[in-house]
């Protein structure tokens, strides 16, 4: 197997120049790069960085949405030895500085005019950011900054340095050993600030080739690149998997049309987190809401049959012959357009992965026949830790360890993974290093789980975040706030929840409802409201919401562990919780313990028993503008049910 990303991309421009290996929109018309026309991009950009002076394991910062420009600069980055660091471009300028900082960053390739302006901004806290290159000069035509310039020019000045010095590409890809840094990913910075995850060529591309061999993965893939591609799961699949595999990757033009360009590209190997999916669900039941009565009976005809015969044969089990003429006739009518509606009539293998599945959401994507699987791993461990095989996918675990892989669990319960694709270190912090790597190479995931009876394993919730309850009937009972989360969160009216528990009598929880879902939900029902924040307080949204989370109840009290965890209040927030007023990471986790301190006036109001509660929030817009949302919350009880021994008991 290449040794590193530079090597791989060579060898596919030279077996097979003519293939597209990247396609981007742009004015609404997909434009093709090629194998051979890359390499040629990527070797002009290695030489213009080298003229810039870029050098081995020195870092250089790309922010932008997955761009085919971007791709080539950090494979030109990688030639010469340096190493990308892949920055979230939805970040405000403020949190760059600590990565720029703490990377002693001196280069930077950004997208377009908004990301140059963060970058500019940046410079004045980090005034070591001497070059800084954009991809789109939209806007930029009368920028006159020091050090500012194209990816043309860029360019062109390696045009001009591989004509005084040539072989000079060659010589330097064949310094890259497999050990050598490849790249760097920032933490998403849930408790503090966030920590260089390093990780080799032999680490990114090991576990790469094992993905592609667990799912038979081939150069005749195609992918769409939308997410941030400085998340690591973004990553593996459309720059360390597309390299290994040689598939094409498909850049939208923008967050807008993605759901056309997925329908256009038709892609047959597809990665998002839960969230895209439920949006995805609830987006065809609005529209089914608003179809004719014969519509929606024949839907909910065949989707009952498909819940009931799909996810078997999904798992080639066998099913009887009329089920099967049935489930044919299902799929001319309704399975066959939703999947195209999708844009997912060319999937072969779809994951999710970064938060839990609902069961009902995941049976829905099996039963109408997209082979949707869940994986584990994380920035630490390039990803591929456990993955699902095609006959064994189930919403409540995430797969059994993949090869090379080793796991065990502590007495506590913290899951232990050894793997080739571990990290190699936490940049500039060996205290954090040591605090997730045991001598012997087995790394701390901080997950609290179990191993099942066939060897799928189950993740709790994070091994920290699992507290226990104090006082009253279920005093010293577990609680795993990311799992009651979790469950509120299957329903497609509640788009973020926030549990509170540890070291209380009982559990109390935050809700964010989602905007579309439930707007759409108020509409049918004639009911006026003026914005996000009137609509989260009217009491028939609160009677929507009692009753998911009695459901939630409901299924917690049928587990004796978690029975003491039913969530006895609740309060839906004022405003959406954002990543731009420090309440969520840029990868959407809830900082729990910021939120907790910040509304701690709330929390108070849960457990003391009032009915409502006024909370005044400062907001950051957009712009950067800051205002404040202002509004009484009114608070809730819910129903809780008895454990399973107390059912039978009575």
């Amino acid at each position: 197997m290449p040794t590193n990303f530079v090597r791989l991309m060579l060898d596919h421009a030279s077996q097979r120049p003519q293939a597209p290996a990247l396609r981007e929109k742009e004015y609404g018309i997909w434009q093709t790069t090629t194998w051979a026309e890359l390499s040629v991009l990527v070797k002009r950009l290695a030489a213009g960085l080298a003229s810039a002076g870029l050098q081995r394991g020195q870092h250089i910062i790309v922010v932008g949405d997955n761009r085919p420009r971007l791709n080539a600069t950090m494979l030109a980055a990688q030639a010469l030895g340096a190493v990308p660091v892949p920055l979230y471009q939805d970040a405000v300028a403020a949190e760059f500085v600590f990565p720029v900082t703490n990377a002693e960053v001196h280069f930077a390739v950004v997208e377009d005019q908004e990301q140059v302006d963060k970058m500019l901004e940046v410079r004045e806290s980090c005034p070591a950011l001497a070059r800084i290159w954009y991809d789109d000069p939209r806007g930029l035509r009368k920028y006159d900054e020091p050090g500012l310039g194209s990816i043309d020019s860029l360019a062109e000045a390696g045009d001009a340095w591989m004509a005084q010095h040539p072989g000079f590409f060659e010589l330097e890809v064949a310094k890259i050993k497999p050990g050598d840094v490849a790249a760097m990913f920032f933490t998403s910075g849930t408790t503090g600030n966030p920590k260089g995850v390093v990780h080799t060529h032999h680490s990114l591309l090991d576990r790469a080739a094992t993905g592609q061999r667990f799912d038979k993965l081939t150069a005749d893939e195609e992918v769409l690149a939308y997410m941030p591609p400085a998340w690591i799961g973004q990553n593996i699949f459309s720059y360390g998997q597309w390299l290994t595999c040689g598939y094409v990757v498909n850049c939208p033009e923008s967050a807008a049309t993605v759901g056309i360009d997925l329908k256009e590209i038709g892609p047959t190997y597809y990665f998002a987190p839960p969230r895209i999916f439920e949006g995805m669900l609830t987006t065809v039941m609005i529209r089914m809401e608003d179809a004719s009565a014969i519509k929606r009976g024949l839907f909910h005809h065949f989707m009952a049959l498909a819940r009931r015969v799909g996810p078997d044969l999904m798992d080639g089990k066998s099913i009887g012959l009329l089920d099967r003429l049935h489930y044919a006739l299902g799929n001319l009518c309704i399975y066959g357009p939703l999947r195209n509606t999708l844009g997912m009539s060319r999937v072969r293998v779809a994951y999710t992965a970064g938060e839990a599945i609902g069961p009902d959401l995941f049976t829905f994507y099996r039963s109408i026949g997209i082979n949707l699987k869940q994986l584990y791993g994380s920035t630490e461990t390039a990803v591929f830790v456990c993955l699902q095989p095609d006959n064994e996918a189930r919403s409540d675990t995430v797969g059994v360890p993949v090869e090379g892989v080793e796991i065990k669990l502590t007495d506590s319960g913290e899951l232990l993974v050894k793997s080739p694709g571990l990290l190699k270190e936490y940049y500039k912090n060996p205290a954090a290093t040591a605090e997730v790597l045991t001598a012997d190479g087995w790394y701390h995931t901080g997950d609290a789980g179990f191993i099942d009876g066939n060897g799928h394993l189950k993740i709790i919730d994070r091994a920290k975040d699992v507290g226990r309850l104090m006082g009253g009937a279920n005093d010293g009972a577990m609680f795993a706030p990311k799992y009651v989360e979790n469950k509120l969160k299957f329903f497609p009216y509640v788009k973020e929840a926030v549990a509170f528990g540890d070291k209380r009598e009982r559990v109390c929880a935050f809700i964010n409802i989602d905007f579309e879902a439930v707007g759409n939900w108020a509409e049918r029902r004639n009911l006026s409201y003026a914005g996000y924040t009137d609509l989260a307080q009217k009491p028939e949204v609160y009677e929507l919401l009692r009753e998911c989370v009695e459901q939630v109840n409901s299924d917690l009290a049928r587990d004796t562990l978690l029975a003491g965890t039913q969530v006895h209040r609740f309060l839906i927030l004022h405003k959406e919780l954002d990543a731009d007023d420090g309440e969520m990471t840029r990868t959407r986790k809830v900082k729990r313990g910021f939120i907790n301190d910040k509304y701690s006036v709330l929390v108070d109001a849960l457990y003391e028993g009032k009915t409502e509660q006024f909370i005044e929030t400062v907001v950051k817009f957009e712009d950067g503008r800051s205002g404040k949302v202002s509004a009484t919350l009114k608070i809730t009880d819910a129903k809780h049910f008895p454990a399973p021994a107390a059912q039978k008991a009575a």
